[in-house]
């Protein structure tokens, strides 16, 4: 047996361990005796133990295991366990407490996990028991849990049923009630043997039965039930005379007043009372109310506490006049009981102080007990908070609307006095400082962080929840985008709760809208490394033509192209091959070039499964000759083809396969090794995977250990991919393991001593880059030092850097710029390098300068084969000082600086530059210029000197002039150039931006060099020239229309595609499809940002000197073409039907921030749309009618935007109520409002319960039409009530708020009951009569007037009927015999009990006082009416409770209202 204990060794219990000995058990038990509990517990003076104190705990133990869940105790090795066992054996320790279970640690090393019984199953008996508690000093609230608890816990103890009458009487008992001889706890039924703590259980007279028997039937609660039921009317069944019992009122009963609570029952009732309003806050515990006000009843009448009776019988008139019995309470005896301070002689109701609030009267504190009471708190504050305007009512704990009582605060009443008369005129001005909004947001974030949901919602009644249903119906309509969850939960915008959600989600599980192309597919357009976009969403963007197929036939590069050639007569068969062979080649540099556009095109659109090699589209180099379909290969050996040709081309190939892998996949270092191909050919494509892995953030991943392993196979396109990829994954950290890494490739940054390393040129090329993206804005001196040098690193003895010195210069250049990235002139520290000084010199040449540092033993010796003496090769060096220079200085607009980048303006300074160089010159003065660029003609033109525009030919010019002095191809050239320039830079102004004005601009030069190039002046220019100029236009305008698919651009590009022959290079058709490529930036998804980051990376890829053949890195390192990725970001925002889960169209309002150049605008956008770079906006709105509205407030900042833009652009929107989608009513002509707004007054009845699928996907909606609205045959009578409900529903989901449809069928229902004088309890009038006071109360009012746009909460119409119905009735009620019962309750007479119901529906809905209260008024005695009017506006009672109470207070028996 295992012995409890409180503190001192009392024993509270015992509870029998199976397997532990017990002293008398002998084998011929087969069942364990349990021992019986003390009754007598000697006070400890500290509770039990720590677990006592909170009650949910139920940590009491019982004198005996709880038989309902041992049927293990009846196993017979259990018995034999017992006996056999050594009596040595005892608890060793308690573990793993969790609730009420425990184990016990025995002795022996076994273990006995225990269930200790609970304290109570019932909601509303624990709910007693904590209130009782927490009012009671410890050591009785102590004594009274534990006798309690061997009430509860007897053997055989009671059914959930029984448990609350078990606990009335051993309540009653400890008061010192003799519930033996008091009737009504006489009559409750215990099932089963009772507690020793209540008297024992009275033997049966006999088994005949006697006349007691048929009395208790008469007096039962189902007998008085069935005698007010329809069915005993319609029988005319006379009523049964019930005689008084005898005993009943001959003795009186008196209390024993040294019982255990006898002196706190004042405290206990008052705490009950408390529960009971607590309990009315929830519909759910109807019948918990039902059982405990008539306990309240009897306390109250003992009590002589004639305000709370009164108050009892309004609440529930039937339930009250059957119990009579009072109990004698000595005054002696009162003398001994404890009246605690904060008890009130008026009784604390919770409908009553809400009422006052809403009719703007003063309340008092209303008092709580602290975690029982919760729902009152919380309805008292979010009232405070909303109607009352108190915004301090919820922000403290100690609210003054809320008195705190626990057992010893006593004190704490007259501070609580103090406030209230300080500040009673703050408690009913409704405040007018703050907007509604802001009230109705804070209510609704309050109620979600207090825990308050959904549930808790709909078991509140219908009229205290209504002020709280309100605010929810303003945040519905205009809530805010970066609510959390619950708050859109509670409000029901299940959009915004779904965007909230995956908001919560971890990085990389994004949404994805895939497209439904199914995977496994053998045909050949699965095979173009582009069939995983997404369509649906593309659908959508480009829903009138066939763009998007168009883009993928032209970017496709996995098919053999078509080699149409006719045959001459002349020629012969073998001259024919190779003139076929001829054409492939040339075709070939095309399709070479479609990788790095088809990288673009697919960017960040799948996301790989882990288990699968990365699928890379073949390079297919052949082709195809009609009519028969001939292969023409070019390996034949007829013609000579150049090496390696097609190596940059896998490697850009393998680029835009990598790319296609999103930011948020889930990939590691295996899968990136795992992808390694196993054939030698493929490893170029490996290496551009590499780059791309890096470019998108997953090369991050890949353990330093194989990137060890890369490098060292020293095969260069690996090195390139992997140096470029982890330096783009590790912009402008600084690094240094990545650095170290680097400057293993770079001479300049290794020690003088150290051992020379064979490292081939283009790897420090893309070394020297990745320093750059490295310490990318970060102004790092050493580094800076070391690259201003290598701009004009000299060509060494022995062949060393002699070749493509130029790319390596230009490499060094634009690696300067991005370390110093827009420092400007404040390049802190670099003050003695003269970085601009050295870079003008760079540009346009001088003496060298003597090598400082320590490198400057590499640089005595000259070269053996380039003769460049003291001066600086400015061919060499020009276009990395130029663009290093238009870094550094980026939009710093920096004048003196722009001014050395001037286009010379005399012919002898001309012909010192080349023209293309004027191209680089002029894009660097427009970008450090930023602000001067403006998106027209007569700007670009201004970047032309004088002395050209005055004598070159004009581009549309047909003939040449003549000039003798001036060189017109000089002229002509650095013309073209010059534009070509500032078109670029517009191109980067207004990257992303699709300005129209600069798109119109550009367009109209692009068509101007087009027609140059057919016009005879073209050969002075030079077709080469013009083609250069030509493919920047085209890039500058792919720039402006980033991801937009415009179909201008898009004829240009697909115009130049089809050129072939004569001039056109593997360069140029790389330049045309890097446009068509960022036409369609990631599928329409992304755009270019113009950062100073996006513009640097913009610089490297878009460099404006294209590759002549395919292995061409003499200028510009190829690989380089992909840094776009750096300057890409995602724009797209796709509205999602929450619904469906489909993308659909939304219409959007943007407006933009005011700048220097524009006011503040507003723009509408159909989506899904690019949205233009946030740092632009101030506001995104989804706008009505058709979507529920939601705003997107950018000046709180971007970060919620940015994280739906980077998780695919997903925005969800909600239909509203009887609207279709943009997709099936383009024109809004076909929703069910549209169509019912010519009839307005018939609606509700043209109203088929059918077309409420348009309305709602509400399946309870769904069934409420079809059980409820939907006629059947020989309706009759229920025509009219189905009529009402058709009407309702439509006003529910028409006005959105179907969560009221309860609410108006509660109405209703009441109304109809009351009409039919059915009402036996007053509490759904009572809900009636705060929805009436609510809708007319002033906050509301004000509410409304504020914003009368505001959809009805409820109908207009619907209220003002029922009121009326309401009144009507009770007005009969009173003229046909109601005024003789107004008038004994009144004069305190008793009152004829068919009429009780109706007169408590009566006094509550006219507000009427207590007889005590009109007597203190001095009504009696008055008059007239004027001073009877008077004396009203004193008690606070409506005028039309005294229109109906008047005729009786004057003694006139005509009524005053007919």
């Amino acid at each position: 047996i295992l012995t409890i204990y409180g503190s001192f060794f009392q024993c509270v219990g015992k509870v029998f361990i199976p397997g532990l000995p017990a002293p008398s058990l002998t084998m011929s038990n087969q069942m364990p005796r349990p021992s019986t509990p003390l009754d007598s517990v000697s006070t400890p003076s500290k509770p039990l133990n720590k677990h006592l104190g909170p009650l949910e705990e139920g940590v009491l133990l019982s004198p005996v295991p709880e038989l309902r869940d041992s049927a293990k105790l009846h196993d017979s090795t259990y018995v034999e366990d017992c006996t056999f066992q050594q009596l040595g054996t005892f608890i060793h320790a308690l573990r793993d407490p969790v609730h009420n279970r425990i184990t016990l640690e025995l002795s022996n090393n076994t273990m006995v996990r225990v269930t200790i019984p609970e304290i109570a199953t019932s909601e509303l008996v624990k709910r007693c028991l904590q209130g009782v508690k927490a009012i009671l000093p410890k050591e009785i609230a102590v004594q009274m849990l534990v006798k309690w608890y061997n009430a509860y816990n007897a053997p055989g103890g009671p059914s959930y049923h029984s448990e609350w009458n078990l606990f009335v009487t051993c309540l009653m008992n400890m008061m010192g009630y003799n519930t033996e001889r008091l009737s009504w706890t006489r009559n409750l039924d215990l099932e089963g043997s009772l507690s020793p703590v209540i008297a024992p259980k009275k033997a049966r007279p006999s088994e005949t039965g006697s006349d007691e028997d048929w009395e208790y039937l008469l007096s039962s609660d189902y007998h008085r039930n069935f005698e007010s039921h329809p069915v005993a009317k319609a029988l005319r069944l006379d009523p049964l005379e019930v005689l008084a019992p005898k005993d009943d009122f001959s003795q009186s009963l008196s209390l024993d007043s040294s019982t255990l609570l006898f002196t706190h029952i004042p405290a206990i009732f008052f705490v009950l009372h408390l529960i009971y309003e607590e309990l009315k806050l929830n519909s759910l515990m109807g019948e918990g109310i039902r059982s405990l006000v008539v306990l309240l009843v009897q306390l109250a009448r003992d009590l002589k506490l004639e305000a709370y009776i009164d108050y009892y019988y309004r609440d529930y008139p039937a339930l009250v006049k059957t119990s009579r019995q009072t109990c004698i309470i000595d005054q002696v005896q009162t003398g001994f009981m404890h009246h605690p301070t904060f008890f009130s002689a008026e009784p604390p109701s919770i409908f009553q102080w809400l009422s006052s609030c809403l009719k703007g009267e003063a309340v008092q504190p209303y008092p709580y007990l602290s975690r029982i009471c919760e729902r009152s708190k919380l309805v008292v504050l979010s009232v405070a908070l909303y109607i009352l305007g108190d915004e301090s009512a919820v922000s403290n704990e100690a609210s003054h609307y809320l008195y705190k009582i626990t057992s010893g605060n006593d004190a704490l009443m007259p501070s609580y006095l103090y406030w209230l008369l300080l500040y009673s005129p703050l408690f009913y001005s409704f405040r007018h400082s703050t907007s509604v909004s802001s009230l109705a947001e804070k209510l609704v974030i309050w109620m979600t962080n207090v825990g308050f949901t959904l549930r808790d919602l709909e078991s509140l009644p219908f009229g205290v929840a209504l002020p709280i249903r309100d605010a929810i119906y303003y945040c519905r309509e205009q809530p805010a985008s970066d609510w959390p969850e619950a708050v859109c939960l509670l409000i029901g915008r299940q959009d915004l709760s779904k965007q909230a959600c995956e908001g919560n989600l971890q990085k990389g599980k994004s949404v994805i809208l895939s497209s439904d192309i199914p995977s496994g597919t053998e045909s050949e357009e699965d095979e173009d490394g582009m069939n995983d976009m997404n369509e649906e969403v593309m659908s959508l963007i480009w829903s009138e033509d066939l763009r998007v197929q168009e883009v993928r036939r032209l970017l496709q590069s996995a098919r053999p192209v078509r080699v149409n050639v006719v045959q001459m007569p002349e020629a012969s068969d073998h001259e024919y091959i190779e003139e076929k062979e001829n054409r492939l080649l040339q075709l070939c540099q095309r399709t070479m070039a479609l990788p790095v556009g088809r990288g673009m095109f697919t960017l960040f659109s799948y996301h790989p499964v882990p288990t699968e090699q990365l699928p890379i589209p073949k390079l297919n180099l052949t082709g195809r000759a009609p009519p028969r379909n001939t292969t023409v290969d070019l390996n034949s050996g007829n013609i000579d083809v150049p090496p390696n040709m097609a190596c940059w081309a896998s490697f850009h190939n393998g680029v835009a396969a990598g790319l296609k892998i999103a930011p948020a996949s889930q990939i590691d270092s295996a899968w990136i090794v795992y992808n390694k191909p196993k054939i030698a050919e493929l490893a170029n494509e490996y290496a551009g995977f590499l780059m791309a892995l890096g470019l998108n953030g997953h090369l991050t991943k890949l353990a330093t250990l194989n990137i060890h392993d890369y490098l060292t196979k020293g095969h260069e396109m690996t090195s390139i991919g992997l140096l470029l990829g982890v330096s783009a994954a590790k912009l402008g950290t600084m690094d240094m393991a990545i650095t170290r890494l680097l400057s293993i490739h770079i001479p300049a940054l290794l020690p003088p001593t150290s051992t020379e390393l064979d490292v081939p040129h283009n790897v420090q090329v893309a070394a020297v880059i990745g320093i750059g993206l490295v310490y990318q804005g970060t102004a790092h001196r050493h580094t800076a030092e070391v690259l201003l040098a290598e701009i004009g690193r000299p060509p060494g003895p022995e062949m060393e850097y002699c070749t493509d010195r130029e790319s390596y210069s230009l490499a060094s250049g634009l690696a300067l710029g991005m370390v110093c990235l827009g420092h400007g002139s404040n390049l802190i520290g670099m003050s003695d390098l003269n970085v601009p000084e050295q870079l003008y010199q760079y540009m346009v040449g001088g003496h060298r300068r003597f090598q400082a540092g320590m490198h400057r033993e590499k640089h005595k010796s000259p070269s053996y084969q380039i003769k460049e003496g003291d001066t600086i090769n400015v061919d060499v060096t020009c276009p990395g000082a130029t663009l290093a220079l238009a870094m550094i200085y980026l939009k710093t607009n920096n004048r003196s600086i722009a001014d050395w980048l001037q286009a010379p303006d005399t012919m002898y300074l001309l012909d010192f530059v080349k023209p293309e160089f004027l191209l680089l010159r002029t894009l660097a003065r427009c970008l450090i210029l930023w602000d001067d660029i403006l998106p027209n003609s007569k700007w670009v033109n201004s970047n032309v000197p004088q002395i050209i525009r005055e004598n070159s030919i004009s581009l549309h010019a047909t003939e040449l002039p003549s000039s003798e002095d001036l060189s017109l191809e000089t002229l002509a050239q650095a013309h073209v150039y010059i534009i070509a320039g500032a078109c670029l830079s517009l191109g980067f102004r207004f990257a992303g931006s699709e300005n129209l004005a600069a798109f119109n601009c550009l367009y109209k030069y692009a068509t101007d060099f087009l027609k140059c190039l057919s016009a005879p002046t073209a050969s002075i220019t030079g077709h080469y020239n013009l083609e250069t100029c030509l493919s920047v236009l085209l890039l500058s305008l792919a720039m402006v229309m980033a991801g937009s698919g415009n179909l201008k651009v898009l004829q240009l590009c697909r115009f130049m595609h089809k050129k072939t022959g004569g001039e056109m290079n593997y360069g140029f058709h790389l330049a045309h499809h890097m446009a068509l490529g960022l036409l369609f930036l990631g599928g329409g998804r992304y755009s270019l940002s113009t950062s100073n980051s996006s513009i640097a990376a913009l610089l490297c890829a878009l460099y404006p000197h294209f590759p002549v053949h395919s292995t061409d890195n003499r200028y510009h390192l190829q690989a380089l073409r992909h840094l776009y990725v750096l300057a890409a970001e995602p724009r797209l925002l796709t509205p999602v039907d929450v619904d469906t889960n489909t993308p659909c169209y939304a219409l959007i309002e943007v407006t933009y921030k005011g700048t220097q150049w524009y006011a503040e605008a507003t723009e509408e956008l159909m989506a899904p749309t690019l949205l233009p770079e946030l740092h632009l906006l101030k506001q995104i709105r989804v706008k009505g009618p058709r979507y529920w509205e939601l705003l997107i407030d950018l000046s709180k900042g971007t970060n919620h935007l940015k994280s739906i833009l980077s998780k695919g652009g997903v925005l969800y929107v909600k239909l509203r109520a009887g609207q279709l989608s943009y997709k099936e009513d383009p024109m809004g002509w076909r929703s069910l409002l549209a169509q019912t707004v010519t009839h307005r007054n018939s609606e509700a009845r043209a109203f088929k319960p059918e077309a409420i699928s348009a309305f709602t996907s509400d399946p309870a909606l769904f069934s409420f039409a079809d059980y409820f609205c939907k006629p059947t045959v020989n309706m009759g009578q229920k025509q009219e009530i189905l009529d009402l409900f058709s009407s309702i529903l439509y006003e529910c989901v028409t006005q959105e708020n179907p969560e009221m449809l309860p609410t108006y069928i509660a109405i209703d229902q009441a109304v109809r009951r009351l009409e039919r004088r059915e009402m036996s309890e007053t509490f759904e009038l009572w809900q009636i009569k705060l929805v009436l006071e609510f809708f007319s109360s002033r906050s509301h009012q004000e509410r409304m007037t504020r914003n009368p746009n505001r959809g009805l909460f409820m109908n207009s119409e619907f209220l003002p009927v029922m009121k009326c119905t309401i009144d009507n009735t009770l007005d009969q009620w009173l003229q046909a015999g109601g005024d003789v019962s107004l008038h004994s309750y009144l004069s305190g007479q008793p009152t004829e009990e068919s009429q009780l119901s109706m007169l408590a529906c009566f006094l509550i809905y006219h507000s009427v006082l207590t007889p005590g209260q009109l007597a203190a008024g001095g009504l009696e005695g008055s008059t007239n009416f004027s001073e009877l009017l008077l004396k009203f506006k004193q008690l606070n009672m409506p005028v039309r409770a005294l229109l109906r109470l008047a005729p009786l207070l004057l003694r006139n028996p005509q009524s005053m209202v007919l």
